[in-house]
């Protein structure tokens, strides 16, 4: 492969997550040791992903990042420091024009590398682009990198920022059980966790018993279709054992028609068809005061989940930045269309990174597989926490001033 001479371009899209931009420090590095080979000109970023591109809302990244403390600081900085979007391309086939706006714009910033860090709507973006791309006369790279505390990315065994979010879930649960423990008057407390199609965020609430034993009485997963009858035959039983119950739920939880738990709850879709779901929790809490007449409290983690970068995991943030490094690397060397990920070997824990074709990965969802979930469908087995618990283990080190953490502003 010839190389191929020009600037880069890198963009965040999607949810935020404590990680996103250890991420982006990676592949920022990885661009800018392309600047000093002599392969890449300039590095821009592009505000509020690819919906600022085509606004042509740059900023040269290399003017901003000239100190090793100020990637340390970017890397331990929640959310997205360049801005996200929800923007939906279209198809190319369909929608020529939209792809010749954008293609007019790297001509004019001879952008030939492009780098977009993004969970599984990001990735159907890299796809359109790149096949667009390999078909006019316009020599380029498109390199998907991945990015959801979701973890429902195909072809990786799991995705930068859900190993942090995993431990906050984990940590926040086990504080729960703690402080309901302090009463003896018979309560349940619902933990409402993120997560539409797959459960991931919601299992890992199953770390908590590695640490002292205890976690949740019962996880509910959205794998599993959701009952009314046997929800409160579970929690009837818990409550004879201790009269503190708590419990984790996804937001995505459905009945075996098909129809959300929350689905009565007001909420709007974004771009890409997707319906805001919220109030699971509420919805079960008083479901439960009215059938078993005990006290109920709903405890919805909502933003708090993707954001705390102040227990994130160090694993996690380690593999983010070298990640986006090995991006970067990937294109140089001519690799095009794919989406970066990670390979964890049968021994042990070790990750390798490689890359698959974006169209293995976009508009696809990977499920909690069966052997994490325990027959009876209402908890994790130990297998699922032997699986997801490495990816939380380590803590980070970040600057402080006036007692809270510094964060990053581009």
């Amino acid at each position: 492969m010839e190389k191929l001479y020009g600037n880069a371009v890198v963009g965040q899209s999607g949810g935020p997550t404590a990680a996103i931009n250890a991420t982006l420090s990676g592949v920022i590095r990885g661009a800018l040791a392309g600047v000093e080979k002599g392969i890449i000109g300039k590095v821009y970023g592009m505000r509020n992903g690819i919906e600022g591109l085509c606004e042509e809302r740059l900023v040269d990244l290399g003017k901003i990042f000239t100190s090793e403390q100020r990637f340390l600081d970017l890397e331990h900085t929640p959310a997205a420091a360049l801005g996200s979007c929800r923007k939906k391309l279209p198809n190319p086939k369909d929608n020529p024009l939209a792809f010749e706006f954008i293609i007019d714009i790297f001509k004019k910033y001879d952008i030939r590398y492009f780098f977009y860090i993004g969970g599984n709507d990001s990735m159907d973006t890299v796809m359109k682009l790149s096949e667009y791309v390999e078909s006019i006369d316009y020599d380029m790279r498109v390199i998907g990198v991945p990015k959801t505390i979701d973890n429902d990315l195909a072809g990786t065994d799991h995705t930068p920022g859900f190993g942090s979010a995993a431990k906050y879930i984990a940590t926040s649960v086990k504080e729960i059980i703690c402080d309901c423990a302090v009463y003896t008057t018979k309560a349940v407390t619902i933990t409402e966790i993120m997560g539409r199609d797959a459960g991931w965020l919601t299992a890992s609430a199953g770390l908590a018993r590695l640490s002292g034993g205890q976690g949740p009485d019962y996880i509910y997963l959205p794998e599993r279709d959701f009952d009314m009858d046997s929800f409160f035959s579970d929690i009837r039983t818990a409550l004879k054992a201790h009269p503190n119950v708590v419990i984790a739920v996804s937001e995505g939880v459905k009945f075996a028609n098909g129809q959300y738990v929350c689905e009565n709850m007001p909420g709007k879709a974004d771009a890409f068809g997707h319906k805001q779901l919220s109030g699971t929790g509420t919805s079960l809490a008083a479901a439960v005061r009215a059938e078993v007449g005990c006290k109920t409290r709903a405890v919805e983690f909502n933003t708090s989940q993707r954001c705390a970068a102040h227990i994130a995991s160090k694993t996690d943030i380690k593999e983010s930045v070298a990640i986006g490094k090995k991006a970067v690397e990937y294109a140089i060397k001519g690799v095009s269309g794919h989406v970066m990920v990670y390979i964890r070997s049968k021994t042990g824990y070790k990750i390798t990174i490689d890359s698959v074709p974006a169209v293995d990965v976009a508009n696809k969802v990977r499920h909690v597989p069966d052997e994490f979930i325990t027959p009876s469908g209402n908890n994790v087995t130990e297998k699922c926490l032997e699986y997801l618990r490495p990816l939380i283990e380590g803590e980070v080190k970040y600057r402080h001033e006036a007692g809270l953490p510094v964060h990053f502003k581009i």
